[in-house]
């Protein structure tokens, strides 16, 4: 039989045992950083005026390495906090991927069934013709089109399962050229099933001779996908979502995305980017997406901007060094 009892720590004889691993979890307290050493520094300071001069050296000495400890101490909290914020950061990045993919997910099955029920009819074509006792010349080339048919499906399947997987896994920060408009066109293809099927259409105005540019393409294609939800979800009923690229001054390259949707309230506007904000019903929305995308752009030296007029929809431009 399991023994439930709550073991006692051997050194009180009392109370559930407390390990050492969680010992060293709770977190040490700020006051003698705050209150005591400095407090000990100023009595020091004052001591040495009325103590011998020996005993003010080691009063100095004592007081002086306190203050050292104190230092390393609070050096070595500030590094543990930047890495727990680091993982934070990165753990609510994939999160936002992962409810992304959810949101478009009817699409995304609907654009990989289409390919799967054209196969299905030319496999079904190609048993009839190879059940004929006499293959003619034409019916070996209706199985050679057949074939190649379903060649030309696999590959759209595989192109979809690729943007997928490189949009969705966990990958190391690491810039790397690419053009723009392909980073756009992959996520926009990921969206645009779904779109059309709301009556909305999505049109494209990439500027080809842009040069391609150095960044972290995984996290650029976060931003782009959350942006091009937003639009999505600003439309009620038909109408259009317009992405583009240009240029934007020297040594650097814009991507707009705009939506004729409801548009965002003026009292809004300066809003849009904390985190939480949102104005859709309770239930439709964590308010973090426009804030992950502030915090991307920012970590990748760009910046991101909007401009709304209530009624007839937003626009939101991203600047990135080029």
């Amino acid at each position: 039989m399991k023994d439930d009892t709550a073991r006692t720590d051997p050194g009180t004889g009392a109370g559930p045992a407390v390990s050492p691993a969680a010992r060293r979890e709770r977190p040490r307290p700020l006051w003698p950083h705050t209150v005591a050493f400095p407090g000990l520094a100023a009595l020091a300071v004052l001591a040495a005026v009325f103590l011998p001069a020996p005993l003010a050296v080691i009063l100095a000495f004592f007081t002086g390495s306190l203050c050292v400890w104190s230092a390393v101490d609070m050096a070595s909290r500030v590094r543990a906090s930047e890495r727990e914020r680091s993982s934070l950061d990165a753990q609510l990045i994939q999160s936002q991927k992962l409810a992304a993919i959810g949101e478009l997910s009817s699409g995304i099955a609907h654009e990989i069934n289409n390919p799967l029920a054209v196969m299905a009819q030319e496999a079904e074509w190609m048993t009839h013709l190879m059940g004929r006792p006499d293959p003619t010349p034409e019916n070996l080339a209706e199985l050679r089109d057949s074939l190649s048919e379903i060649v030309r499906q696999v590959d759209r399947c595989k192109t979809i399962t690729h943007n997928l997987l490189n949009f969705s896994r966990k990958m190391e920060p690491v810039p790397q050229e690419e053009r723009l408009e392909r980073i756009m066109e992959d996520m926009v293809l990921l969206v645009e099933k779904e779109a059309g099927h709301k009556g909305v259409t999505i049109a494209r105005d990439y500027d080809t001779a842009l040069p391609p540019i150095r960044t972290d393409v995984p996290l650029l294609r976060q931003v782009i996908l959350n942006l091009l939800l937003n639009a999505f979800q600003a439309i009620e009923g038909r109408g259009a979502i317009t992405v583009s690229t240009r240029k934007a001054g020297e040594g650097r390259v814009a991507i707009v995305v705009a939506d004729t949707g409801v548009g965002i309230p003026p009292e809004n506007l300066p809003k849009i980017f904390n985190p939480f904000f949102t104005t859709k019903p309770p239930g439709q929305g964590t308010g973090l997406g426009l804030s992950l995308c502030h915090g991307i752009v920012d970590r990748l030296g760009g910046a991101i901007t909007v401009e709304s007029e209530p009624g007839k929809g937003s626009a939101f431009t991203v600047t990135l060094p080029a």
